[in-house]
């Protein structure tokens, strides 16, 4: 079996590390490791879950793991490089903070992860023996090189000193999980590095012992080169209500073909065997996208369950891939009507006038040419007469697919007593 370095390094995990070695935070004695988040969202995306599975391997090799959530550190806010956030009141941060919870449990609650919030040390903290014992260490000279903090010096807004003090607080969570539980690796994207390496400097000026500081890389599309967060504006949750099951499926569904294999590797538990074999397949018939299939199955199950993975799955198929309603269940029913545009329709209407009603045609003259093209489908059947009607028979459940080409698809709801 291989070392935890070395999957770490084949799986695209590393970035920066404090060590000489990785070798020297991963192979050795199992260590307490920790990754932080704070409640800037009810929810993660897809920009954090490297992080996630980062911890997952660390945890599956054997060592504990830790995730904080940041209730205290949230009341301050990470300092961003171009505006200041937005103070959050204590109830809604402790609102998110639960649902991070809940989120976090379903992600990693059969690895044995350990949760713990800062609010319930950081609120307790008194001014004077925090700037004392802690403010002590840092010099504002070593402050103000952070990328972040400088950018908003050089700024016309400028930073304050809520925001600047947020290394300092991010440092004491450190040494505290490291006093409480002998934590001694903290992990976090790139972006995090400085905030992780004040809190290993902290932990050896006031106890003289050796911490470390694991950084992945941040996490983008080759082919686009759009990295997967929430400043990019296409975020794509893990909470359903935010991204749906279908959207998120079709999100991994559209990872390119330059980035698929190092997304699988990431993302995924599944083997470099199976990794192998699925992109020998993708080779050999890359236009029916094997591996995009199984990145979005994997995930989805990892995020959704496979229950809801099985659904979202036989809904792709039956929109995109025309293996047709029949044999969905409720559930499926139910999420292909929100998944794709629907139009109510009455038994007996013309296709023609069907095409033109549902947008797939601007005119009865387009949708004539449409048909006469080949490129209209109902439910799967290539439809060509323009005085073709709806009949009850076209209809499962009181829904049937429209589709003009390959993506332009409609679902036709109706109710045949009418």
């Amino acid at each position: 079996m291989a070392n935890l370095s070395e999957i770490l390094k084949s799986r695209g995990y590393v970035y920066q590390h404090s060590s000489d070695t990785l070798e020297e935070i991963t192979d050795g004695p199992a260590r307490t490791v920790y990754l932080g988040v704070d409640p800037t969202s009810d929810s993660i995306h897809v920009g954090n879950l490297a992080a996630y599975m980062l911890l997952r391997r660390f945890a599956d090799a054997g060592h504990k793991v830790i995730l904080l959530i940041g209730g205290g550190t949230g009341m301050i806010g990470d300092p961003k490089p171009d505006v200041e956030r937005p103070l959050l009141s204590l109830e809604e941060i402790t609102e998110r903070s639960a649902k991070l919870k809940a989120q976090a449990e379903r992600l990693l609650g059969g690895v044995g992860v350990e949760l713990v919030n800062n609010h319930d040390w950081l609120d307790k903290l008194k001014l004077i023996p925090f700037l004392r014992d802690t403010g002590k260490y840092f010099t504002v000279n070593s402050l103000i090189k952070k990328d972040a903090i400088s950018a908003r010096m050089d700024s016309e807004e400028g930073i304050s000193f809520t925001e600047f003090s947020y290394p300092l607080l991010q440092a004491y969570d450190f040494w505290h999980l490291y006093k409480k539980h002998k934590c001694d690796v903290q992990i976090g994207g790139s972006d995090q590095w400085g905030n992780i390496v004040a809190g290993v400097e902290l932990i050896r000026r006031k106890e003289g012992k050796t911490a470390y500081a694991l950084t992945i890389p941040i996490i983008a599309d080759k082919a686009t080169g759009k990295k997967f967060g929430k400043s990019e504006g296409n975020a794509i949750w893990l909470d359903a209500e935010k991204t749906s099951p279908y959207a998120f499926y079709q999100f991994w569904l559209g990872v390119s073909d330059e980035s698929v294999v190092d997304h699988l590797k990431l993302f995924t538990l599944i083997t470099d065997m199976e990794i192998e074999a699925v992109m020998e397949m993708h080779r050999r018939d890359h236009k029916q996208h094997h591996a995009q299939h199984l990145l979005a199955r994997e995930v989805t199950t990892l995020v959704h369950g496979a229950e809801v993975a099985e659904t979202v799955e036989k809904v792709s198929s039956a929109l995109f891939d025309d293996a047709g309603l029949k044999g969905l269940d409720d559930s499926a029913l139910a999420m292909i009507k929100v998944a794709a545009p629907t139009h109510k329709v009455k038994a007996g209407a013309l296709i023609v006038d069907v095409l033109v009603s549902a947008k797939l045609a601007s005119s009865k003259r387009e949708a004539r040419q449409f048909l006469a093209d080949k490129a209209i489908s109902l439910n799967g059947e290539m439809i060509t007469d323009e005085k073709r009607a709806l009949v009850a028979g076209d209809f499962y459940n009181n829904i049937a697919l429209v589709k003009r080409g390959k993506k332009n698809v409609c679902v036709l709801v109706t109710k045949l007593q009418e």
